[in-house]
């Protein structure tokens, strides 16, 4: 059985069970709060690197993230060749990916081998999160961890996620990995973990710098240019105007998810 247990309650001004305190003690244990005060302020100095400290890092204003940019690619299928793996390695490079996957290796980016029955025309392409206006990884998400920033990039909070599944089995483009393995040598910026779902961020640390997504950078060093990258919202940026003027294509547009990566030559 539970038992109650109870300390003897003394009367006041018995002088017993009661401890009183010394002008000497008070100022010992004010000098205590001044000193784990101090001790706290400093922690938040403490250096990181010569000229950064952990306080200023923690102060520094984040990049405005708004609805007037929607960030998005356009993929020429043209101009993709079939077994050109240059997007993957770089994705897994710049995010901390298996540089050599294995059966259970998160996998952001894959290439995807397409031929019309019909005519007998092939096209390779690039298959990533899609990055939809109508997400429904978001949608199926039962504890927020899937969500969409302002600005169009669909991403997972890995410190909200249970590693239910339910986005991957919503996801219509099989563009999300569950993470089985412990994870070591992760990159600073791009926190993964075992037991979480993962996909295509667009590169967001980059973005955020004012940078491109990492495949369409080593795209275009190869000299392949297949991948365009930039602000859907804008009338005036280079994608805008492409879309605008040739017949691009999304995947799955049937499903009225309106994704943010667009294809052409499909």
């Amino acid at each position: 059985a539970d038992r109650l247990f109870r300390m003897p309650c003394q009367p006041a001004g018995t002088g017993r069970g009661v401890q009183t305190m010394s002008s000497g003690s008070t100022e010992a244990l004010a000098g205590r709060r001044k000193f784990l005060g101090l001790a706290a302020a400093g922690a938040g100095g403490v250096l990181l690197a010569p000229g950064i400290h952990l306080i200023e890092v923690a102060q520094a204003a984040t990049p405005e993230v708004t609805s007037k940019v929607r960030w998005g690619l356009l993929i020429d299928t043209t101009k993709c060749s079939s077994g050109c793996t240059d997007c993957i390695s770089a994705c897994n490079a710049e995010n901390g990916l298996d540089p050599v996957p294995s059966p259970t290796s998160a996998q952001w980016i894959r290439k995807v081998e397409i031929k019309e029955i019909k005519t007998g025309r092939q096209a390779s392409l690039p298959v990533m999160c899609q990055h939809c206006a109508e997400p429904p990884c978001v949608d199926v998400c039962p504890t927020g961890a899937s969500f969409k920033r302002a600005d169009g990039i669909v991403l997972v909070d890995r410190h909200a996620c249970i590693g239910c599944r339910y986005c991957v089995m919503a996801c219509p483009y099989k563009a999300r990995s569950f993470v089985h393995e412990p994870l070591a040598n992760q990159k600073p910026e791009v926190p993964r973990g075992k037991g979480c779902v993962e996909g295509c961020t667009l590169c967001v640390q980059r973005i955020d710098r004012g940078g491109t997504p990492a495949c369409v950078e080593a795209c275009d060093k190869a000299g392949h240019h297949a991948m365009l990258f930039g602000n859907l919202n804008d009338p005036d940026s280079a994608i805008s105007k492409r879309v605008r003027e040739l017949a691009t294509r999304q995947l799955r547009a049937d499903l009225k998810l309106d994704p943010g990566v667009r294809y052409l030559g499909l």
